[in-house]
């Protein structure tokens, strides 16, 4: 019985239609377990070996890992609460009062990606504190550190976006003053600001606005960086140990 399952194995693996999907065929050889690695769209990503130090706590508190943790999250519930949303005016405020009171489990919901929300935004930070503090940043990781900028920029984008998207009193306020504040720049305030609500005042025109950026073009660009922000890890010798005499050049 094992043998006639090895053979149906094998003649799968032996398959046009495998070959085509897994090019580099199957093995136990370091080869072979490189190449399944660097031709995955998604595993090519990480490095086929890891130095042990770089895995210990200690080296990164794993914030990097906690911080694309909670973008999941943040993605998961996002596109759930998109099931219940509209967005317009006043439709938005009724649908988060029948998230509130009237949706199975919606306050879990909403507030699972609220909070995950304010956790992304402190792990971003702490995450940028540690590789700065422990400096990271340098030579061949100075591209890196930009796109870790980057992506900061993002995330603040994400959380002052979402604010919006109740259309409670709160928020309304809140992205008047942010606006507001943004139009004071010298010479194109005024047009920051008309850019970002879509108009002259927080109306219909910004909450669409908002919630467009919000659901589709920020999280798509945040998408785009952290791929980019992994494969330079990768390009980059991997994550950073300390030891700038095992640091590798290339780039």
């Amino acid at each position: 019985m094992a043998n006639t399952l090895d053979q149906l194995v094998d003649q799968v693996r032996e398959n046009r239609i495998w070959r085509s999907i897994f090019r580099s065929g199957t093995g136990d050889s370091n080869l072979h377990k490189s190449l399944f690695v660097q031709q995955n769209v998604f595993l090519h990503l990480f490095s086929i070996k890891a130095r042990k130090r770089t895995l210990e706590f200690s080296a990164t508190w794993y914030l990097g890992a906690l911080t694309f943790g909670t973008f999941m999250i943040l993605v998961v519930t996002g596109v759930l609460l998109m099931l219940y949303y509209h967005p317009s005016a006043p439709q938005a405020y009724a649908d988060m009062k029948d998230l509130q009171y009237v949706v199975s489990s919606g306050v879990f919901l909403r507030n699972l990606h609220r909070w995950s929300a304010h956790a992304m935004v402190f792990l971003v930070f702490a995450h940028m504190f540690k590789v700065f503090y422990r400096g990271a940043y340098r030579t061949p990781r100075e591209f890196n550190w930009v796109i870790g900028v980057v992506l900061l920029l993002v995330t603040l984008l994400l959380s002052y976006t979402g604010y919006l998207l109740p259309w409670d009193q709160l928020a309304y306020w809140a992205v008047t003053v942010g606006s507001n504040i943004a139009s004071a720049v010298p010479l194109m305030g005024a047009k920051i600001r008309f850019l970002m609500l879509g108009g002259t005042a927080v109306n219909a025109n910004a909450l669409l606005r908002f919630y467009v950026l919000h659901c589709v073009i920020l999280p798509l660009t945040a998408f785009l960086f952290i791929a980019v922000h992994f494969w330079r890890i990768r390009k980059d010798g991997g994550i950073y140990a300390g030891d700038h005499a095992s640091e590798g050049s290339n780039q």
